[in-house]
């Protein structure tokens, strides 16, 4: 870890902030950074579609940008990306994946709450360098106290 690596992940839970707390999903924040130093990109939840992931809205501010090489780019995540989701047909890892992203830096692993990811794993599985900051974790839980409180888990669940 470096202090650049904190950085930009605290820079990608204030991003997360930005999202609209929905009882029924995570608000998460993303920032994608070149291995310069520079940032590419920044996405959070639900930024421009209800069922769009941080990382997703992130990774398609570049897709207008043929040839870019990510493999020397690092993704800050607030959450672990996922593996499983219902909304879209690609998760954010497979995305991650399919963008060439070499490293990916993340606070916290998703609980099973809404599906059962294994992002840290799959994206090691396919030779992305993957870091967690877990001593920030509880400023990404308090973002998302709309859906850990048990009354917002009631409202998902009834």
């Amino acid at each position: 870890m470096t202090a650049a690596d904190r950085f930009w992940l605290s820079e990608a839970i204030r991003v997360s902030r930005l999202a609209p707390a929905v009882p029924d999903r995570y608000a998460v924040g993303a920032v994608i950074v070149d291995g310069d130093g520079a940032v590419l990109a920044t996405g959070y939840t639900g930024e421009t579609h209800p069922h769009h992931h941080a990382e997703e809205e992130a990774l398609a501010r570049l897709a207008g940008r043929p040839g870019l090489d990510l493999s020397a780019a690092t993704l800050y995540t607030s959450l672990e990306p996922c593996t499983a989701r219902r909304s879209r047909p690609a998760t954010c890892t497979r995305l991650i994946l399919e963008a060439g992203v070499g490293r990916v830096v993340l606070a916290w692993r998703e609980p099973i709450l809404f599906a059962d990811c294994d992002g840290v794993e799959t994206l090691r599985r396919h030779g992305v360098e993957v870091l967690e900051l877990p001593e920030l974790a509880d400023q990404v839980r308090a973002v998302n106290s709309h859906v850990l409180r048990p009354a917002a888990r009631l409202e998902i669940i009834g």
